[in-house]
């Protein structure tokens, strides 16, 4: 296929990743705070609102996400297979996303109904929602190089979402509630909902899908399984998204343990002054409510301060590394570029057992550049996964994007449960006490392992997994030359 036809505009790029920011504000929302909402303000008991997160979570990974991949697959419309799923769960999404963060007064066998009922049924529709949006990214176009910027601009929207997520979403319910927490909930979900419908329908509009499969192309749901065993990149990159999953939920789930137990306070406090955030947020508040309005809800605690600070600076100097994901890819290739920025983001990782509690700029510092290394492999994982899906047309002269998508989808949702486990087994192994104001020496030396030696062993597997993965930058190239000139010309969804 003529490769100007596969040249992406700034617009479509822009209004693609906009897809996957409005997808986040609400998957990071349920990621970081479900639980603490299912607890703290909706009161249904900690054992079983863990039972509703871990059950739906199963029936998302192995149920929905597989199903879904099959139909989109054979999904024929006038827009192509991906685009239209997106228009038709944009709406669904946002309504779903606002009915699980509500709070009817139901009784408490009410409650759990009603949680465990909408949970499943955003679940679904996310599932619904969010692979055809992957595999769009298959098949938006067959030009690698161009795959490559996709992708960066994608995962800059995703780190802006995260960062609205992990930074300013307590903040932002404690101002929209007035100190409501439950009224703040319920007003930012409706405002992520809004949004993230007019992003997905911008998405819709703004892409186009080019990639078609060949007219001769058959097969069913047994022959796109046994394509899926024989295809070797396709199993590293599924363990490879396994392992990188499981490290960020590993990773995720501890720093807030390793600032409260282990860090100093005093030196925490110590370099908030420093850096002159303490006196910002003070110069904030006097600025509202000198202006009427509710002052800036930011937590008080040091530690929590200082860790949200720290997520912040993480987030960002992952955008940076973003930014160098895709001259770098275009340059030595995906897998090499990964693999290369993996083994030093790990080694960051690695200095974290070193530091004593007081060194707070080492540790602030080691995480910056760790977020810079790993913000360069951010694209590449999703891009690899599309060129997974060309190898598997190049070499069994069949097409099935979206279940290629949906098998990793399952695999990240099988890491960030693995990872979120290890947390809490972890902290049981080395008897951490949830009621202790302080923890024993063993358990402070278990939380350090674990945010240093333990989250660096799945990184280190995965390094070592690229050795097997046989996409270099010169097959990339055969790749999409052969398949270009294999592909019917035309026949573009609008």
């Amino acid at each position: 296929m003529d490769s100007a036809l596969q040249k992406l505009t700034v617009t479509e790029k822009v209004g693609y990743s906009l897809g996957d920011l409005a997808a986040n504000l609400i998957f990071q929302t349920l990621v970081t705070f479900l639980a603490f909402f299912y607890t703290d303000v909706y009161r249904i008991p900690a054992g079983t609102a863990a039972t509703i997160i871990f059950v739906v979570g199963l029936l998302g990974a192995f149920a929905f996400t597989p199903l879904v991949g099959l139909l989109a697959d054979r999904t024929r419309t006038r827009w192509g297979k991906f685009r239209p799923w997106i228009l038709w769960t944009s709406v669904p999404f946002g309504v779903l996303s606002l009915l699980a963060f509500s709070t009817p007064d139901l009784g408490m066998q009410g409650k759990i109904v009603y949680a465990l009922a909408t949970y499943t049924l955003l679940v679904l529709v996310y599932s619904a929602n969010n692979l055809p949006y992957s595999a769009l990214s298959g098949v938006l176009t067959g030009n690698m190089a161009q795959r490559n910027s996709l992708s960066a601009y994608r995962f800059v929207a995703v780190m802006i979402a995260q960062f609205i997520i992990q930074v300013l979403l307590l903040p932002l319910v404690l101002i929209l509630g007035d100190g409501d927490k439950v009224q703040g909930f319920q007003n930012a979900i409706a405002l992520f909902a809004v949004v993230g419908t007019a992003f997905f329908l911008i998405t819709f509009f703004t892409t186009r899908e080019r990639v078609v499969p060949t007219p001769e192309q058959s097969g069913g749901v047994l022959q796109d399984l046994a394509d899926l065993a024989g295809n070797r990149p396709w199993r590293v990159m599924l363990a490879l998204t396994i392992l990188v999953f499981v490290n960020l939920a590993l990773k995720g789930g501890m720093y807030v343990y390793y600032f409260q137990y282990y860090l100093s306070d005093a030196a925490l406090a110590e370099f908030l002054g420093g850096i002159g955030f303490t006196g910002f947020i003070d110069g904030l508040n006097a600025v509202l409510t000198d202006a009427g309005m509710a002052g800036f809800q930011w937590p008080r605690d040091t530690s929590t301060s200082a860790f949200s600070l720290f997520n912040a600076g993480g987030i960002i100097f992952m955008i940076v590394g973003i930014g160098f994901s895709r001259p770098l890819a275009d340059r030595f290739g995906k897998r090499d570029v990964f693999r290369g920025a993996l083994f030093v983001s790990t080694l960051f990782l690695l200095t974290f057992y070193l530091y004593p509690p007081t060194a707070v700029w080492l540790v602030f510092a080691s995480y910056i550049l760790h977020g810079f290394s790993y913000g360069i492999t951010i694209p590449l994982l999703w891009a690899m996964i599309a060129d997974v899906a060309d190898y598997s047309e190049w070499k069994n002269h069949r097409r099935a994007t979206a279940i290629v998508f949906s098998a990793m989808l399952i695999g990240l949702k099988i890491g960030l449960s693995v990872g979120g486990a290890l947390v809490a087994g972890i902290l049981a192994f080395y008897g951490y006490d949830a009621a202790g104001a302080a923890q024993s020496p063993q358990v402070v030396h278990g939380i350090r392992l674990a945010v240093s030696v333990y989250c660096s062993i799945p990184f280190l597997l995965g390094v070592a997994l690229l050795f097997f993965y046989e996409i270099d930058k010169p097959m990339e190239s055969r790749i999409e030359r052969e398949l270009g000139a294999r592909r019917p010309q035309g026949g573009m969804a609008t």
